[in-house]
């Protein structure tokens, strides 16, 4: 069965006074029907740019998708039409934005905002989409739902404005919901209230799910594969049990390192991922990773390493070194002891 969505050599620009913005280097993945793909990796890596380049959202100028393919139930997505890709949009493929207040207009009600969809898609009625958007909004979670179609975005909280904006991209019933960050502004309770509501959904529906975060305690609940990205590349990818269990990339291993845990025996520092990610202008020509990588060789800040295979279950990973034994064809040895300053508690725990 082919996929649901193929991305081929993704590559998005920004021209600015400055320079180009490299933001999206050329990424290269596959979903399937009813998967949860997770995207991590920290603020600026390109994650969301991705996933806009995706919905063909990126503002022009200054941005522009240069190259590459998005393939979605058999259709080339950049090769669409403004008018082809606005029936794709909001209809098979429906996006939930990282903060819905800026998001939502403030000025309709939420009722009109949900039904705009249901009418321009599905060419329902006022009446019939005033029904649905009722039927959407209790789905969700939403007390008292019928009384709240008049309201205004104002009048809701941040938890339920994000179960509004979910309401949103459900109303069309779309083989794709692309969530960015939907959880990040709220508090620890609301953020697990919406990841049991997304996980029940996806159960009803049977939608696959592209949910981006840079929360891998998130991830690990969510999702079935994980992909991370780093400067506009994707560094590595596995299904979740692989990447948390027998993680490949040197990045992986610092976002790993520092995550707090529950089940500590002993109180343990947070590693931090020291340095800073590169100038997307003028990025260094090997593996941008290399100025804060503690297993760099001398390769690394020449050679731009490839996905390779690094493990099973389709675990591949985009690095010289191997980071089980800290050494690579070279026979390298790693700096600072790395392999078991990053790893040594890994494996205990």
């Amino acid at each position: 069965m082919a996929p649901l969505l193929q991305v081929e050599n993704l590559k998005t620009q920004f021209f600015t006074q400055d320079g180009i913005v490299s933001a999206v280097n050329g990424i290269s993945f596959d979903l399937t029907e009813g998967e949860t793909l997770g995207i991590v990796g920290e603020s600026g890596c390109g994650k969301s740019v991705s996933m806009l380049s995706i919905m063909r959202l990126i503002p022009q100028p200054p941005g522009r998708i240069v190259d590459g393919k998005v393939i979605f139930e058999g259709k080339d997505l950049l090769k669409l039409s403004d008018e082809d890709m606005r029936k794709v949009r909001g209809n098979r493929i429906a996006m939930i934005f990282q903060d819905p207040m800026t998001s939502l207009n403030p000025v309709l009600t939420i009722g009109l905002q949900i039904s705009e969809a249901l009418m321009l898609h599905l060419g329902m009625s006022r009446r019939g989409a005033r029904t649905r958007s009722t039927e959407l909004l209790d789905l969700v979670g939403i007390p008292d739902a019928g009384a709240r179609l008049d309201d205004y975005p104002h009048q809701f909280s941040g938890g339920m404005r994000q179960r509004v904006m979910i309401a949103m991209g459900l109303s069309c019933n779309p083989q794709l919901l692309i969530a960015d960050e939907p959880t990040t502004a709220l508090d620890v309770t609301i953020q697990a209230q919406i990841i049991d509501l997304v996980k029940k959904l996806k159960a009803d529906i049977g939608m696959a799910i592209i949910w981006i975060t840079h929360d891998l305690g998130v991830v690990a609940g969510l999702a079935d594969r994980v992909l991370v990205m780093y400067a506009g590349h994707i560094i590595e990818s596995a299904r979740v049990k692989d990447l948390y269990g027998d993680p490949r990339h040197p990045y992986t291993l610092g976002l790993l390192r520092s995550i707090p845990r529950l089940d500590e025996q002993r109180q343990a520092r947070l590693t931090p991922i020291e340095g800073l990610p590169p100038d997307l202008i003028n990025p260094p020509p090997g593996c941008p990773f290399a100025p804060r990588c503690p297993f760099v060789l001398d390769r690394c800040w020449a050679e731009m390493p490839h996905l390779e295979p690094a493990g099973t279950n389709g675990h591949i990973s985009a690095c010289w070194v191997d980071v089980t034994d800290g050494r690579d064809s070279t026979r390298a040895v790693p700096r600072r002891e790395s392999l078991q300053f990053m790893r040594g508690e890994i494996a205990q725990k």
